[in-house]
């Protein structure tokens, strides 16, 4: 059987490797078998933190809805109560949203919802 030259498959999958650890630390951006287990544990907790960055989000959503709403003497939970008693179908992001940038158009909701 023949001799196969792998050099330039071999070159370009380790450089597209190198390419991939650029700015890590130490000898992890460009020793080939530090980059690899690096590249995958990287991966690992890029895959995990996609996850976590929805909770992450969410969480600082009800944050600063109860932060806005305990001005006008209720909790978070009485809110969001509220709302679904009288079928508003507002998610959480609008609701930051609003807490923070449309003062006025949250007070007059809370306002009607205390009657």
């Amino acid at each position: 059987m023949p001799r196969v030259k792998r050099g330039t498959t071999h070159t370009k999958k380790r450089r597209k490797l190198l390419k991939q650890v650029k700015g890590f630390k130490w000898g992890r951006k460009n020793l080939i078998k530090l980059a690899k287990t690096a590249r995958t544990k990287a991966g690992a907790h890029s895959y995990v933190d996609r996850r976590k960055k929805k909770r992450t989000t969410r969480a600082l959503w009800q944050i600063k809805i109860n932060a806005f709403v305990r001005e006008y003497g209720l909790s978070y939970s009485k809110f969001i109560n509220l709302l679904k008693i009288n079928k508003i179908e507002l998610d959480r992001k609008i609701l930051a949203d609003l807490s923070v940038n449309n003062k006025k158009i949250l007070a007059n909701l809370i306002q009607k919802l205390n009657k």
